[in-house]
């Protein structure tokens, strides 16, 4: 599924994760409420005017709320739940191209009971000028999530 992070660890929602497996991300850091993940963009991801297809951007920032939202060494409490999406916008701010690799960072901003809310900022830059993995790139999109704690089934 999707690679570990440069310290090694991965996230248990990922180990079936096929939709992330077939984007490519891969995980650059996670803590309690937070994840930044990466990918590069390709050909199959562009729409119609060759830049990035907005559902393929919506679907990188929502792996990078749900790795948020979920811990990354679930306790005893937590076996029994799992923390999804109630609710989420996301604006459009540029377009991204083939080739560009894109970030998500994911941080909590509030949590209260079953109930979250996320801020993810995804970030795009050509591939060339991205050698250091703290640098992201230009800002092409915000996504707020609203999330749920719910019984697992």
């Amino acid at each position: 599924m999707a690679e570990a992070t440069l310290s090694g660890a991965t996230h248990p929602i990922l180990e079936n994760d096929y939709a992330s497996e077939w984007m490519g991300i891969k995980v650059l850091a996670l803590s309690d409420g937070h994840a930044t993940i990466r990918m590069t963009l390709r050909q199959e991801m562009l729409n119609g005017f060759g830049m990035a297809h907005g559902g393929m951007i919506f679907a990188f920032a929502d792996t990078a709320f749900a790795l948020a939202c979920n811990p990354v060494n679930p306790g005893p409490g937590d076996v029994d739940s799992i923390t999804v999406a109630a609710g989420v916008d996301i604006n459009f701010l540029k377009p991204a191209y083939r080739g560009q690799v894109i970030t998500a960072v994911a941080d909590r901003r509030s949590s209260a009971g079953r109930s979250g809310l996320y801020d993810i900022q995804i970030f795009a830059a050509d591939a060339a000028t991205q050698p250091d993995p703290q640098q992201f790139g230009e800002l092409i999109a915000e996504f707020r999530g609203r999330s749920r704690t719910i019984p697992k089934k």
